[in-house]
Formats: structure tokens, sequence, C-alpha cells
């Protein structure tokens, strides 16, 4: 058998979304989500699903924790429901949200597993989108604000905290298609929300640096994919980059190089209004991070609409590929593609994949085992290239499996199954999955052990 070990203290986790898992949308005092409103309004949700009850992981996290353990987790990346801490957006914080994940945060730490806080992972409160949401600019300052009372009041120890998970889907998804909420079909408003959204990134590291919680670094988390040409011809070549322009760098370059990418700041103003800002935006957003987050499971691969204005690429899926059930291509040599270019260009900083992971048409049999082979070959070809990328030199610090276990996948409702853990939603069974027990041996030597690879 051929090893690939991983670094002493490489992080082994999984990873979670408060909407996604949590349920009990109105209990200790908790307000309305967008996310509560746009899977109550019909036909945003397949089949009219919601969160309401989800995993049910509010008044079940014990038992969840202890499934952690049983895999053997070392960390845990989970997001903090911003309606549970403050109900109206600001104003008067509510302590019982709060204490629910401090209760979290010290059962994991009794099983030694590492918590990885996210603070924004899609659930705004809805009292802040009937003032104009992330299209208005005091929703930043309102973020930072929720954030420096999280910091300043858990006051336990923890391992990373994350600001904000995919900047790009909630501007573009929730903004410009009007497929994730609020459903907002306006892609001049999508671009201010981008800003907006960056800001508050910003003014959340900054309150952190104020808060001096030693020890504990901070970055944020970003969608990123390779883009690849059809061809090499010019045209493709050029839409390529406009795709990687639109989907990748709109936000790394001015997280880490202090501006917006010039060609695609010429490419949307074409198109669109560009965003309003205002003096030192710039510098705040660019607030130095002590890591970066990636969240990657495919490759785009793009050819020339025939429009010069276009921004994106006309999107290709090859024929002989092999799909998952979201329709995306499985492609692992593209996470190391992406791990390099993105030390290469933006480094040197640790990195991590926050999220990574397949869904398949996942089913329990009368034994009560789920056997999902194609998943175990998705996440050991991935894993394998984490490890490339490792001896290529790139500083990666740590994995996260998408996700610990089936859950309300946005607007596919509960038709998508990522988890490691299979979820029977009508009785809230959970059963872990042959991937499961592989990953646990995968944690347990650090590493892959493979003839074929």
């Amino acid at each position: 058998m051929n090893k690939y070990l991983f670094p002493d203290q490489f992080l082994w986790g999984a990873a979670t979304a408060s909407y996604q898992i949590e349920g009990s949308p109105d209990a200790d005092g908790k307000g309305e989500s967008i996310w509560d409103r746009f899977s109550h309004t019909p036909g945003n949700v397949w089949n009219g699903e919601t969160g309401d009850v989800a995993c049910d992981h509010y008044r079940r996290y014990e038992e969840d924790v202890n499934l952690m353990s049983q895999i053997g987790l070392n960390a845990y990346r989970f997001s903090i429901s911003w309606p549970r801490i403050f109900p109206a957006g600001g104003g008067k914080a509510n302590v019982k949200g709060l204490d629910f994940y401090r209760r979290l945060i010290e059962k994991l730490q009794q099983h030694k597993i590492r918590p990885a806080v996210t603070l924004y992972h899609w659930d705004l409160p809805q009292a802040l989108q009937d003032r104009g949401g992330w299209t208005n600019r005091d929703t930043a300052k309102y973020f930072s604000e929720y954030a420096a009372y999280v910091y300043e009041k858990l006051d336990l120890p923890v391992s990373m905290w994350i600001t904000l998970n995919e900047p790009w889907v909630i501007a573009i998804l929730g903004h410009a298609f009007g497929i994730h909420a609020p459903g907002v079909s306006d892609f001049k408003s999508a671009f201010q929300v981008s800003h907006n959204l960056l800001l508050g990134h910003g003014l959340a590291v900054k309150a952190f640096r104020e808060a001096k919680r030693t020890g504990e670094p901070i970055g944020i988390t970003l969608n990123l994919a390779p883009v690849e040409p059809l061809t090499e011809k010019q045209d493709d070549l050029e839409a390529a980059s406009r795709s990687d322009g639109f989907m990748n760098r709109w936000f790394l370059d001015p997280i880490f190089r202090g501006s917006y990418p010039a060609d695609m700041v010429e490419v949307f103003s074409r198109n669109f209004e560009l965003p309003k800002t205002e003096k030192d935006d710039d510098q705040v957003i660019a607030e130095p991070i002590d890591f970066l987050g990636i969240n990657n499971y495919t490759r785009v691969i793009v050819e020339a609409s025939g429009d010069k204005n276009a921004f994106m690429g006309t999107p290709v899926n090859p024929q002989e590929a092999e799909y998952t059930e979201m329709g995306w291509e499985v492609y692992p040599q593209g996470l190391y593609d992406l791990l390099t270019r993105v030390h290469r260009d933006y480094g040197p900083l640790p990195l991590y994949v926050t999220e990574n992971g397949a869904a398949f048409p996942d089913e329990l049999d009368e034994n009560g085992q789920v056997n999902d082979p194609r998943r175990i070959n998705y996440l050991e070809k991935y894993i394998h290239q984490c490890w490339k990328a490792v001896q290529d030199g790139v500083p990666l610090k740590g994995y996260f499996a998408w996700t610990l276990m089936d859950n309300f996948e946005w607007a596919f409702g509960y038709s998508k199954r990522f988890g490691l853990v299979y979820i029977d939603f009508e009785e809230q069974r959970r059963y872990l999955k042959n991937s499961a027990y592989w990953y646990s041996k995968v944690i347990g030597r650090n590493g892959l052990e493979s003839d074929s690879l």
C-alpha cells in the first residue's frame, strides 16, 4: 500500500451551516431569517420544503457531537445564526441564543474537537432585509457589531474564526439570479451586495483585532473554482479570463491586493453601474487576515459566448466526465490547481479546504447501512490532490468534508444528500455511512493508504 501522510497537527473536520441543520426557527427568542422567509414562500424550494426541523440539531447537538467523536473528527466547522443572537439584526442581544453555541463548544471540547466558527452562513435577520439587507451599506456595520458581541461574549477558546461563507453565492445566487434568499434578480444590486459583504468582512476583522482574542486566527471562506477554456482559441481564452475574474478574482483581489481587478471593473462597467464605495473602503476590505478558507467542488470549462461585453463565458460540461447529483463534474485535479494557484498568486498564508464533498443518491438498506462507494472515491481523490499540494509547498493546514450529515440543501430542499451521516428526516435517526467509517480511518492514520491513486 502506498501511503500519503499529512503533516502533524493537520486538521480533519466536517462542516455544517446553521439554517441547514438546526431547525427550531423561533426557539428561545430567535428572530426570523431571510431563509425562514424565503423557504416559506411558495415556489422557492423543491417540494415546498423548509428548514423548520432540518436535522433538529438545536435539540440534538449532543448526539451529533457524539457522532463526530465516533468518526474521529478533530475539528468541526459550524456557523452561528445571526438572528439567534440579534433577532432584530442589532439592538438588544438574545443571551439564550449565544448560550446554545456555548453549550455546543463545551461539548466539542469534551471530545477534543476544535471549533471553527463561521459568523455568517447566509441567514441574515429578516429585520435587516426589510431595510435593504446587504444592498444597504449599514448592514456591514450591523454585521461588525454582531461579530464584536460574539467575540466578547463567547468566552471559550475557538480554533478558527471565519467571517463570511461564500460571498459570491450570497451576491450572485441571492441577488442576481434570485434562486437563494432573499430571492432578488437584479445584477446591479448584486455588485453592491458583493462590496458591502466585503466591507462587512473587513470591519469584522478589525473588530476582532480590537477584541484581542490572542492565538485565535481569523479569515474568510470563498467558493473558488479553476476556470479553463474549452480550446486555446483567443476568444475562449478571453472568456475564461473574464469568467475567472467574475467568480474568483472579484473577491480575491480586494482582500489581498486592496482593489478590484481592473479588467473586471472595465467589463462590469459596460454592463452595470459599479458599486457605490467610500474613502478607505479598500483599506478596510484588505485588513490582513490569518488564513483563507477555500470551498471547492468542481472546475468550470467555458467557451466564448460571442458577446464581447459578456463577463462570463458559456459553461461546457464534458460528456465523458462523471457528475454528482448536483450536476457538478468530478475533477479532483482542479483542487490541486486551485490550491497552488492561490498560494502562488495571493500567498503566502495558511490555507484550509473548508468545504469539499459530493451529493449522491444514498439509500439506507434493511441492515441500517449506507453503501456510498462513489463518495468514498470522490473524497479519496480530492484528498490525494490536497496531499500533492502540500508536497509542492502549499501551506494547507486542514480539510473539512462537506458535510457532517444530510441536511436542508437550500433551494434543493432535502433532495440532495451530501452527508457522512445519513439522516432519516421523518424519524430523526442518524446512521454512519460507509464513507464516515472510511474517513475515520483517514483521520486515524493522518492520511491516505491506497494502491489505486
